[in-house]
């Protein structure tokens, strides 16, 4: 009994100790996380939606898939970038960013609309 309670107040420290460093986070970088959670969300549907009813034209469902999985690993890759904490990109600007992001999203979904046919 001791040790549940011990693990649960561990948890909930956890848990305090990342809403509070979460709290700090910029505005940007929480509508880039939205954003990700969406994207992953969408993917997860499409996954649930084609286990229940099924994957008849599976190149229609390994689109959807893939271009919400590909939109979420470029938003990843912007919130990376973005981020002012990250030294590794502190050449390149915020304008830049996104400019690339978008550029790849635009890549990203003339593939996959070539893959569809």
């Amino acid at each position: 009994m001791g040790r549940s309670t011990t693990t649960t107040k561990d948890a909930q420290a956890l848990i305090h100790s990342l809403r509070t460093a979460y709290a700090a986070t910029p505005t940007n970088l929480k509508i880039i996380d939205l954003y990700i959670v969406f994207a992953v969300v969408t993917a997860i549907i499409q996954v649930g939606y084609m286990a229940i009813v099924g994957s008849f034209p599976f190149n229609s469902f390994l689109s959807g898939v893939l271009s919400s999985v590909g939109t979420a690993v470029l938003a990843v890759c912007l919130r990376i970038q973005v981020n002012k904490e990250n030294k590794e990109f502190k050449d390149i600007g915020q304008e830049r960013a996104f400019a690339d992001f978008v550029l790849c999203n635009l890549v990203l979904h003339l593939v996959i609309m070539n893959f569809l046919g």
